[in-house]
């Protein structure tokens, strides 16, 4: 289903609410970004102050697009319940956020700006809104099934199926980081268990395993650590080969099982060069059956403008088929 854009009808903005900083943009019904705006989310604040912060953030947005508001796509943090825009649970980095109404709490800030009420507004997972951007307008276009995977500061995964994210019947489908995975046995993850993906994975555990495994203490950062692997420091090779194989071999696991078209890799982690690159791929092709030998296996196209363009797709779908129920919406499919 299409719609076609009409000159003030009204602008649909597209939002990507992170624990550090929440961005937002409007995007036209090709899938075109404008000027991206951010602001620090105050996540120790409270769900008031955060939802307050994007309101802000969007209305900023709307008003130097200078029409209102005709929808709203929100990309958050947490696990989502993308039916009825709400955080069944997220991690301590957002205060009180699990429970939280998203869409209801925005709806109510944002519905006077707004060029007709009510205002059509979606909320769904930050990573499963990248992949919905990467694959309506990046790596992913054209494909009718696609994996993406993003490694930062966590480790998610989505899957995109005819450029839907499925949902999962818990909301967790795709989600990768707390997979147990071979060379993460005994790391503590985020989440509190052994042994899982992003416990050797994730920026903070690249740079949490070079200082344990006698790296230099002034290490800052896992950007830091990239750098000195890249300078021959063999401590920092290891560790981050070590990351680079541990998404190779969960990559495996997930397209053994669902035979995606491509598989697309962001994140900030995914900055780390050749070195992290090439032990992800020859992990993976030592793991696959030949068949899947040749899936391709690609970097992110979009960078940050992934999810807000994503979570406007949404958006976008929500305003072509305003008397579907939230359950109904494509956007929200499980």
């Amino acid at each position: 289903m299409t719609v076609q854009e009409t000159p003030g009808a009204g602008v649909v903005v597209g939002v990507d609410l992170g624990g550090t900083k929440t961005a937002a943009a409007v995007v036209d019904a090709a899938g075109h970004a404008g000027p991206v705006r951010a602001t620090p989310t105050p996540a120790q604040d409270g769900p008031d102050a955060v939802l307050d912060a994007v309101a802000a953030l969007v209305a900023d947005v709307a008003r130097a697009a200078g029409e209102p508001l005709r929808a709203v796509g929100v990309g958050a943090a947490g696990v989502i319940d993308a039916r009825r825009g709400a955080v069944v649970s997220a991690t301590e980095t957002f205060a009180r956020w699990p429970g939280t109404d998203v869409a209801g709490g925005l709806r109510r800030r944002l519905e006077p700006l707004a060029a007709a009420a009510p205002l059509a507004l979606t909320v769904e997972n930050d990573v499963d809104a990248h992949a919905a951007g990467e694959a309506w307008r990046g790596a992913a276009a054209g494909a009718r099934s696609a994996l993406l995977v993003a490694v930062g500061t966590g480790v998610g995964g989505a899957v995109v199926l005819d450029g839907r994210p499925l949902r999962g019947a818990h909301h967790l489908a795709g989600e990768m980081g707390h997979m147990p995975v071979p060379g993460a046995d005994g790391l503590r993850c985020a989440c509190g268990r052994l042994g899982h993906l992003e416990a050797v994975a994730a920026g903070p555990a690249i740079h949490r395993r070079y200082r344990q495994l006698g790296g230099d203490p002034a290490s800052a950062d896992a950007r830091d650590v990239v750098a000195r692997a890249a300078a021959g420091d063999g401590v920092a090779v290891g560790v981050v080969r070590a990351a680079g194989a541990a998404v190779g071999r969960a990559i495996a696991g997930v397209v053994t099982v669902l035979d995606p078209e491509v598989v697309v890799v962001g994140g900030g982690v995914a900055g780390a060069g050749e070195l992290w690159w090439s032990a992800l791929r020859d992990a993976l092709r030592a793991e696959v059956v030949d068949v899947l030998a040749a899936l391709p296996v690609v970097p992110a196209a979009l960078g940050p403008d992934a999810a807000i363009v994503g979570a406007a797709r949404g958006a976008w779908r929500a305003v072509a088929a305003p008397t579907l129920s939230p359950t109904d919406h494509p956007g929200a499919a499980s």
